[in-house]
């Protein structure tokens, strides 16, 4: 079996033959070797468990594992696998530990503080917002102006009635 490093693996112990009621599994290690010779084995677990799992698998997990099965004290079966384990490209994690060393050393902020910048401690962002802010104001200002035009241009050319309460006041 083949699996990347940080990768949950389970291996079983399976027969195609039903297993006594009192069995009971063994399962041994071989570090790094591809070997069928028990002296080189390392017990891990023993139990009723046919399941043996690795929630995250490391370069040490790399190797030869032994499932042994017992019935009344004598050897039924025994299977192996092979584990290799392939690194994983760290990349990723030393980009995210500059990251998090910068945040460290500049006090918690990302952005270098520039007090001298006509911005402001945020930069181009804050006057990209600013801008967008300013635009929305003045377009909702011409939308105002120019409904109040055209009301007062209909009003002028008699399109609009009057209220009713001006009409019985006059």
């Amino acid at each position: 079996m083949e699996v990347m490093e940080n990768s949950r693996i389970s291996m079983q112990c399976r027969v195609a033959f039903v297993l006594p009621k009192d069995f009971v599994a063994v399962w041994r290690f071989a570090q790094k070797l591809n070997t069928q010779q028990v002296e080189e084995f390392k017990e891990v677990t023993a139990g009723a468990d046919l399941v043996f799992t690795i929630p995250s698998t490391s370069p040490q997990d790399q190797g030869m594992y032994q499932c042994e099965v017992f019935s009344e004290k004598r050897s039924i079966v025994r299977l192996y696998h092979h584990l290799s384990v392939s690194p994983q490209v760290e990349v990723g994690h030393s980009q995210l530990q500059e990251v998090f060393d910068l945040t460290l050393a500049s006090g918690g902020s990302l952005l270098p503080v520039n007090l001298t910048s006509p911005f402001g401690p945020h930069g181009p962002v804050f006057s990209v917002l600013l801008g967008a802010c300013v635009s929305a104001v003045l377009l909702l200002l011409l939308l105002s102006i120019g409904t109040v035009y055209a009301v007062s241009k209909s009003a002028v050319r008699g399109d609009v009635e009057p209220d009713a309460d001006q009409e019985s006041s006059t």
